[in-house]
């Protein structure tokens, strides 16, 4: 059911790829409060249900205060924060690769029946065109976002045109891998997603089209999956999901329109939004990833 799901899901954002893509004069300064207002909303929003996980391991640990979670998850997004002050670039190469990485994995993991060893390796290559395409079709204003977190990719061999290029064909590559043996609609699905991929970054600035991606192809994708894990319903599922996903989505809406704010009064508005959005979502990401890991090994 859920890869029928993804189906239709992958369709429809594909197509939508390609309208908003004809409608270049969206790319106006603006357009960076947009992009948080969604990433805030409806991109967040799909790490939401992690306290679920996290109670979960408690229980496995035998650890009855599920306030030990939320300390944990809490101190480790501090400490990616901190480390973005201490070692920049670290923490910015770091991200890059574990976001590649995650985005993969979540992009195609629903439809790995059988594990194999090389699984995490061709994670990496899938989720790696999202990192790539925006620096291939766009390398100045990419450039101009890694400043904002004082990263240069001038530096490092990421602004490589061949190793851009190798990436995302590599990143084709691991996708033939993973619809091998598979029927046409899931080969179908995986290659709308690659494209569409390509379609925004080529069209749209990479603001603009990672916050597309981020929203309405892979949380919305992990969205669904979490609403069935609920309900085999979707509708009910999905129902469910909002409920729950509320209280933690509002608190981190909070939490980064505070540090937002406190920017602003400090820097230009660009800058903050672009550091509030990738160095937020780094402490977010790193937690979250951890939790995936752990809750994958001890929920057999």
């Amino acid at each position: 059911m859920i890869q029928e799901i993804n189906f239709k899901h992958s369709i429809i954002f594909f197509n939508i790829c390609i309208l908003i893509s004809a409608l270049t004069n969206i790319d106006h300064k603006s357009i960076t409060l947009i992009c948080l207002f969604l990433i805030l909303t409806i991109g967040i929003s799909h790490g939401s249900l992690d306290h679920i996980k996290g109670k979960f391991l408690l229980k496995k640990f035998r650890i009855k205060n599920s306030y030990i979670f939320f300390v944990l998850y809490i101190l480790i997004a501090i400490f990616i924060i901190i480390l973005w002050f201490v070692n920049t670039n670290f923490l910015i190469l770091s991200f890059l690769i574990v976001a590649a990485y995650h985005f993969g994995k979540e992009d195609a993991d629903f439809m790995i029946t059988k594990k194999n060893k090389l699984d995490p390796f061709l994670f990496f290559l899938k989720g790696s065109a999202i990192i790539s395409a925006p620096i291939l079709f766009h390398f100045e204003e990419t450039s101009q976002i890694f400043a904002y977190l004082n990263f240069d990719i001038n530096e490092f061999i990421i602004s490589d045109k061949k190793i851009l290029i190798f990436l995302l064909l590599a990143s084709l590559i691991s996708i033939i891998i993973f619809s091998k043996d598979k029927s046409f609609d899931n080969k179908l699905l995986l290659l709308m997603d690659f494209l569409s991929i390509l379609i925004l970054n080529f069209f749209l600035k990479p603001l603009l089209a990672f916050t597309i991606y981020f929203c309405f192809l892979h949380s919305i994708r992990h969205s669904i999956s979490l609403s069935l894990d609920l309900d085999k319903n979707l509708k009910k599922g999905f129902s469910k999901f909002v409920k729950k996903a509320i209280p933690l989505t509002l608190l981190t809406v909070i939490g980064f329109m505070s540090i937002l704010i406190y920017l602003i009064n400090n820097s230009e508005m660009n800058l903050s939004i672009n550091r509030v959005i990738f160095i937020g979502l780094a402490s977010l990401t790193f937690p979250h990833i951890l939790l995936e890991y752990f809750f994958e090994k001890y929920e057999k």
